[in-house]
C-alpha cells in the first residue's frame, strides 16, 4: 500500500481527521485529533522494521505521564492493572517503555484504531477518581514496605482487639519489630491525618508499645493545623511517598533492628 491508500484507509477506519505527515521514504508522523488530558496530541509514528510497518508512540506515552506522576508508580497498584489490561486488550506491546504494534495481514486502519484506544486508556491512570488515587497511595506504600519487610511481618488494619473490639482506631500497617511494632500510617489527606493521631493518643492511653511512622501523600495538600496536631504524637513523618522512599525504608529497618 502507498502512504495514500494507508491514510485512506486509517481515515476510514478511525476518522476523517488523520492525516500521515512523512518524515521519510520509511517514517510518517500520524496526525490524530486524539489528546491526553492537557491538550497534547497523541504520539503516534507510522514506520518500516524490515518487510512490516510497525505503530509506535517511541516512548513519549510514559514521559507524558511521569510529568505528574513517579515512573514506579506507573508499574505498581491500580495504575499498573490499568495499563496492564489496555496492553492486553488492544494487543499492544510494551518494549521498555515503548508502546508498539505491528500491522497484520494489511489491516493499517484497524492497527491504528487499536493503538489510539489502548493510548487512550492508559492516559486514564491520570483521570483516576481522588478515592481511586488514595486506593493507589495506599497500595503503593504498602509495596514499598514489602521491599524489605517480609509479608507476614505486616499486619494490614491492625486495631487491638481487646480494648477495641469494634475497631474504632485502626493501624494501616502494623509492622513486626523485636522491641516493640512500628505503626506506619498513610496519611492521605485531613481525615485520615485526624483519625491516625487520635488513635496514637489513644495507644498511647493505653500503655501499648510502638513506634508511629506517617507518611503523608502531599503534606502541603493537609491542613496545617491538622498537621501540627499530629506531630504532637507521630515520632517520624514524611511529607510524601515519592520523595522518601528510601528514607522510609531505612527508617523501617532501624526501627527493626533496634535493639
Amino acid at each position: 500500500m502507498t502512504s495514500h491508500t494507508i491514510e485512506q484507509d486509517f481515515q476510514q477506519r478511525v476518522c476523517a481527521q488523520v492525516h500521515l505527515v512523512e518524515e521519510s521514504a520509511s517514517r510518517f508522523r500520524v496526525s490524530t485529533p486524539f489528546l491526553f488530558d492537557d491538550g497534547d496530541h497523541l504520539p503516534i509514528v507510522l514506520k518500516r522494521e524490515g518487510a512490516r510497518w510497525v505503530l509506535t508512540d517511541e516512548g513519549h506515552t510514559y514521559m507524558h505521564l511521569t510529568y505528574d506522576l513517579e515512573e514506579a508508580d506507573l508499574h505498581r497498584g491500580n495504575r499498573e492493572v490499568i495499563i496492564s489490561n489496555a496492553l492486553s486488550a488492544f494487543g499492544v506491546a510494551d518494549q521498555g517503555g515503548e508502546l508498539r504494534l505491528p500491522i497484520e495481514n494489511g489491516e493499517y486502519g484497524g492497527a491504528l484504531y487499536s493503538f489510539v484506544q489502548a493510548l487512550l486508556k492508559i492516559s486514564d491512570v491520570s483521570y483516576l477518581t481522588r478515592e481511586r488515587v488514595r486506593s493507589t497511595f495506599v497500595e503503593d506504600l504498602h509495596e514499598l514496605l514489602s521491599d524489605v519487610v517480609p509479608q507476614g511481618d505486616i499486619t494490614l488494619d491492625w486495631h487491638d482487639s481487646d480494648r477495641d473490639p469494634t475497631a474504632l482506631h485502626t493501624v494501616d500497617f502494623r509492622v513486626w519489630a523485636p522491641k516493640k511494632p512500628v505503626f506506619v500510617f498513610a496519611l492521605a489527606n485531613d481525615d485520615k491525618t485526624r483519625d491516625a493521631t487520635i488513635a496514637l493518643f489513644e495507644f498511647e492511653r493505653w500503655g501499648i508499645p510502638f513506634t508511629s511512622v506517617g507518611v503523608f501523600e502531599e503534606m502541603e495538600s493537609v491542613n496545617q493545623k491538622v498537621v501540627s496536631r499530629s506531630t504532637d504524637v507521630f515520632e517520624k513523618q514524611f511529607s510524601n511517598l515519592s520523595t522518601n522512599r528510601e528514607r522510609i525504608l531505612t527508617y523501617i529497618e532501624e526501627r527493626r533492628q533496634a535493639a
